[in-house]
């Protein structure tokens, strides 16, 4: 089983204001490591957990059920979580997770396709079983057009327009087959400066074409409009993502539903006569990874994490 560190983790458990008996919904399981920590502070509470990835659900099963009986777990996209859950009669939850990143084990298995340090096939699928779109698919079919737009919206690079082409001239040749083949192409396409820069220079297209596999920005905005409305009074939603894009989203989600606008309020509530917005930010500044986390493990230095509450008093 792979190393995985979750982030952020006293942050987290700190932010949740975890009870002895709350009812815990995460929403990215992972391998469980806030889950677990999570449970050890909520002896009492119960745990519901979901991913879409088929490995991560059988090792956090594995992991949970040395220690903890009150768990239940989901293979399937956090999406339509809250369907799953009122199917067994769950209506709220008193602390909901959110974190968007990518694991350690999935950029680390190179037959996922998710890392350009390893060679592998296009991959990038979250759910193998379920999503017939690759990233090989992608580089391979999509319009230049449609390519340059992924890459700009999505990896918000300057060189959207060379790379697509670039990658259209190299798969009139042959198709494009595996993840370092493509590291090579996106070389090409940049200038000289850009190649000694920090960093590696196909991270953010490696992350637009894992964007658009997943759908990630579409079902993340779809689950933060039913997620803060199934937090029971008192509970918190906690989200940490990992680039720019995501954060936007939440920040400007939480800000909306921290505000007297009618679109923070349930969609079937009345309006609000006592003039109080129906959640409130548990922290107003982004929480960021420590200096010492970073150095422990440097995947942590892009993760940003915002709290809301749902305000006691009811509203709808």
């Amino acid at each position: 089983m792979s190393t995985h560190y979750p982030v952020l983790l006293s942050e987290v458990i700190n932010g949740l204001n975890v009870q002895d008996d709350s009812v815990i919904v995460d929403l990215t399981l992972g391998r469980a490591g806030h889950s677990s920590a999570l449970l050890l502070k909520a002896r009492k509470g119960y745990l519901y957990g979901f991913d879409q990835d088929e490995t991560a659900i059988k090792e956090s099963r594995e992991v949970l059920s040395k220690t903890f009986q009150n768990f239940t777990l989901f293979h399937q996209n956090f999406k339509d979580f809250d369907l799953a859950l009122n199917a067994l009669g769950v209506k709220g939850a008193d602390i909901i997770l959110l974190d968007l990143g990518v694991s350690s084990p999935q950029f680390d298995v190179s037959e996922r396709g998710f890392s350009y340090r390893y060679d592998g096939p296009l991959d990038m699928r979250m759910d193998r079983t379920n999503n017939n779109l690759t990233a090989a698919i992608i580089v391979n079919t999509y319009t230049e057009a449609r390519l340059k737009e992924i890459f700009y919206n999505y990896a918000e690079s300057r060189y959207s327009a060379r790379i697509a082409r670039e990658i259209i001239d190299a798969r009139k040749a042959k198709p494009i087959a595996t993840t370092l083949e493509l590291v090579e192409i996106i070389k090409r396409a940049l200038p000289s400066k850009e190649l000694r820069k920090k960093g590696h220079p196909a991270k953010t297209i490696f992350q637009a074409l894992r964007i658009e596999v997943n759908n990630e920005l579409g079902v993340l905005s779809e689950v933060l409009a039913r997620a803060p409305h199934f937090l029971n009074e008192g509970g918190r939603l906690a989200v940490i993502s990992f680039h720019s894009l995501e954060d936007r989203l939440v920040k400007n989600t939480f800000k909306r539903l921290a505000s007297l606008s009618d679109e923070a309020r349930h969609p079937y509530s009345l309006p609000d006569k006592n003039k109080v917005a129906p959640f409130t930010l548990v922290n107003r500044k982004v929480i960021v990874a420590s200096d010492d986390e970073i150095e422990l493990n440097p995947r942590a230095s892009s993760a940003k994490l915002r709290i809301i509450e749902k305000r006691r008093t009811k509203y709808a």
